[in-house]
This record gives structure tokens, C-alpha cells and sequence, in this order.
């Protein structure tokens, strides 16, 4: 019989860690990196926002998609890799896209990779600061124990 501090192997073994991690897994995420922002998100009890909305022209056609979003509000959360700031052309359209939707009331808050791991606490208040002034209410609760295990070494959110 192997005691529930040993490490399992063979058939079967890490099933309770694919059926945790299962519960976690969207359809149409573009990015490993716009997962763990979203966790990051809603491991800290924040709500789960939309992931990659579609905004279309009048006619039904499509102009323009957000990684993750509260479409209420109009915020729209976005990370940045690093070839957003290597690739001249994919930074400047990034810039003209962010302000063509600034004109239509939305909020960006972009993350890299540097907010995302350096500063989790940082990013967070970030969100919660761009909610708040949108005028939705959080009420501010304990992070999932899932929190320590995603980042771990960080202070809880």
C-alpha cells in the first residue's frame, strides 16, 4: 500500500492532478502565458473574465478580438510577450488597435511577463484598481489554495 506522502507511478498515477488541472482548461486560449494571467485572476478570487471576445462591425463582421475581458466594464486584459516589443510592425499595431478601442471607451491593462512573475501582487491591484474606477464592487476574497502551488514563493493575494 503506498501512503499518501509517497509519490505514485505507474497506471493511474497523476490522475488527481489532470482532473484538478481539467477544471482550469478554456477552448480558444491563444497562449500558455494568457492562462496563467487568467489564473493568476481568479486564483486570487477575482472573477473569471472572458476569454478572447470578438468585437464586430455593425455588419457582423470582425474587427477586432480581446485576450481576456470584463465586457461590462469595457476592460480589457491583455499580456504582452516579448515579440510584441521585438516586432516593430506587431508593436505598432498593437498600439494603433489599443487606441482605436480607447476611443470606444475601453480600458487596457497590459501585462508581461516581468508584472506577471516579478510583480503577481502588483498585477492584481492593477485590475482591481481599473474595476473598482469602472464602478463594479469586489468584494475581496482569500485566494484558492491553488494560489501557492501556481506561484509559488509569493505573498498571498
Amino acid at each position: 500500500m503506498i501512503s499518501s506522502r509517497q509519490h505514485r507511478t505507474g497506471p493511474g498515477a497523476g490522475a488527481r492532478l489532470a482532473r484538478r488541472s481539467a477544471k482550469w482548461v478554456r477552448t480558444g486560449v491563444d497562449s500558455v502565458m494568457e492562462t496563467r494571467l487568467r489564473m493568476l485572476i481568479v486564483l486570487a478570487g477575482l472573477p473569471e473574465p472572458t476569454i478572447n471576445h470578438i468585437l464586430r462591425a455593425n455588419d457582423g463582421s470582425w474587427l477586432r478580438r480581446i485576450d481576456l475581458s470584463y465586457l461590462d466594464l469595457r476592460l480589457a486584459i491583455e499580456y504582452d510577450g516579448r515579440q510584441h516589443a521585438l516586432d516593430t510592425k506587431q508593436w505598432n499595431s498593437d498600439i494603433r488597435r489599443r487606441e482605436e478601442l480607447e476611443q470606444q471607451g475601453w480600458r487596457f491593462i497590459v501585462v508581461t511577463a516581468d508584472s506577471l512573475y516579478g510583480d503577481p501582487l502588483g498585477t492584481l491591484e492593477r485590475i482591481r484598481t481599473a474595476v473598482s474606477k469602472r464602478g463594479a464592487t469586489i468584494t475581496r476574497r482569500q485566494p484558492s489554495p491553488e494560489w501557492s502551488r501556481c506561484f509559488p514563493g509569493r505573498f498571498a493575494a
